[in-house]
């Protein structure tokens, strides 16, 4: 296989995004248990714990990937933006991809649960509920982004949970999770806005209403608003500083700004620049809580 159409199989960049937001929170863990060996940021087990974080993680999110192409490969034919992919195309067979993927989850799957039991369960359920209960969803109904959001947070849960010596879900790893949670929304629907014509072709319904109106942009803007006091949550629960909270509510009132624009105006330009300001936004409000966490 041509590793071009490995990186379209695994939707690399996606992956990538994906173990990046993994690798925030995992450190950020091991700054909350500053003080034992195995948490200190100079640790040599640490960092091994953070390879197999990295190496397990991409596995796990490539083989959910895989899965979920080799459920919708006929469907993928239909959309320009997928047809290229190796199924689709003819280049792999669905069978290939099936063994593929399964080899990639159990791989990884184990490599995460060598770092305690939590993780690997964690990574098991978001595998299923990506490839087997948001994937058929998104043709039936827009709660399909509802069911969607969680294994899109799961990232940031799985990677502080990591982080520990014992796996714990604290509040800290559920802020964590609330802000990718409630980010999900506004970034699949503008993507979702973008790509409609597309998503069409396939039958797919993400967007609130199942297409470009006003009651959409509305529910897109609502959740920007909603993001914004969810992302102000490090600083309201003493687990990060003044400059987390400056920059999240920067980044919050910029959002909210493009949410509102394409609540205006209803077009795909409005759309495309909050889509390209939801990649921005995560990132930077993950990092400045990073830099700036002073835990309890």
């Amino acid at each position: 296989m041509k590793w071009s159409d490995f990186s379209k199989l695994i939707k690399l960049r996606l992956t990538m995004l994906v173990v990046f937001s993994a690798s925030i929170s995992f450190i950020i863990a091991v700054k909350a248990n500053g003080g034992n060996t195995w948490g200190s940021l100079y640790s040599t087990t640490m960092w091994i714990n953070w390879l197999k974080l990295v190496f397990g993680g991409l596995l796990v999110t490539s083989a959910a990937n895989c899965f979920n192409e080799v459920i919708e490969v006929k469907l993928d034919k239909l959309m320009k933006r997928t047809m290229d992919r190796p199924m689709p195309a003819g280049r792999m067979t669905t069978g290939q991809g099936l063994v593929l993927g399964m080899g990639m989850g159990i791989a990884g799957t184990y490599i995460l649960g060598t770092l305690n039991i939590l993780t690997g369960l964690l990574s098991v359920f978001s595998i299923l509920l990506y490839a087997f209960a948001y994937t058929p969803l998104k043709r039936k109904s827009g709660i399909a982004v509802f069911v969607g959001a969680i294994p899109g947070a799961f990232p940031a849960l799985i990677g502080y949970v990591a982080g520990q010596p014992h796996g714990r879900i604290d509040e800290i790893a559920l802020i964590l999770f609330a802000i990718q949670f409630v980010w999900q929304f506004p970034h699949f629907w503008a993507i979702a806005w973008v790509l409609d014509d597309d998503y069409k072709l396939a039958g797919f319904r993400l967007l609130p209403t199942g297409k470009r109106d006003r009651a959409s942009a509305i529910f897109t803007f609502a959740t920007t608003v909603m993001l914004l006091p969810v992302s102000l949550l490090p600083y309201l629960n003493h687990n990060g500083g003044i400059y987390v909270a400056i920059v999240s509510l920067l980044m919050s009132l910029l959002f909210i700004y493009q949410a509102f624009n394409l609540m205006r105006n209803l077009d795909v330009t409005s759309a495309r620049k909050l889509m390209f300001g939801s990649f921005y936004y995560l990132p930077v409000v993950q990092l400045m809580f990073l830099f700036d966490f002073i835990g309890k």
